[in-house]
């Protein structure tokens, strides 16, 4: 998953698509600084190549990263240097602590245990300043997936004509996401690759059992985060 191939089109194709990583990102701060108004630290965890990060950098002066895929943290790092970590979220340690820790784009969703889950939230809390914040963007919830769900996009950009076709299926209480990519260029020709991500689809009450077991009282915004909704977390 999140091979190299796909790192190099990846912000090139989601935001052709329309994905707005800066108003995301301001989004995400505000909801944190309603919770946390004096917050100047935060982390992103699963950044990818670190474009909701890039734009976080320039509304705290102290940000970082941690990602697991070596190709995205060789992107991100492009962008923002060694504020990019590589590190698998149930067990890393920065041996610091921020105001804010983020979790995007449905990432939250690779821990594929509820036992996974609660240790990468434990790792959240590790690294949460006092009086601090944890914002996730969850995957799909177990009633909200759709099986069967087709999209497809082409676009064009910095000489690169791309195509996306995805097609969505359910195995067990995973989802499975099957992506078919074909790059075409003048000098570089037509390329294809298939890259399948897997996600485990929780309840709601399971993310908020999840959350109380690593120490956390969290609420639920609904609707929002192409509808998903937002969970916000803080030291119970």
């Amino acid at each position: 998953m999140y091979g190299a191939e796909f790192a190099e089109i990846y912000d090139l194709i989601h935001r052709e698509r329309g994905k707005d990583y800066r108003s995301e990102a301001q989004f995400v701060a505000g909801l944190a600084r309603d919770r946390t108004p004096g917050a100047t630290s935060l982390l992103d965890i699963a950044c990818a190549t670190g474009s909701h990060l890039a734009a976080f950098a320039d509304m705290f002066p102290r940000v970082a990263g941690l990602e697991l895929s070596e190709p995205m943290v060789a992107v991100a790092r492009g962008k923002l240097g060694e504020a990019v970590h590589r590190g698998d979220m149930r067990d890393f340690d920065l041996g610091t602590r921020f105001d804010v820790v983020t979790c995007m784009f449905g990432s939250i969703g690779h821990a594929m245990t509820e036992e996974d889950l609660v240790a990468t939230l434990c790792r959240f809390e590790a690294h949460l300043a006092d009086g601090g914040v944890v914002v996730v963007d969850p995957w799909w919830f177990d009633d909200t997936f759709t099986p069967g769900h087709v999209a497809g996009d082409v676009c064009t950009a910095e000489g690169l004509t791309m195509a996306r076709v995805s097609h969505a299926s359910r195995e067990g209480d995973t989802s499975r996401m099957e992506v078919h990519y074909t790059v075409a260029g003048a000098k570089e020709g037509i390329r294809h690759f298939v890259e399948t991500y897997r996600a485990r689809l929780y309840t709601r009450v399971q993310y908020e059992k999840a959350f109380t077991a690593a120490g956390f009282a969290v609420d639920y915004l609904p609707g929002v985060q192409n509808g998903r909704g937002v969970f916000l977390a803080v030291r119970a």
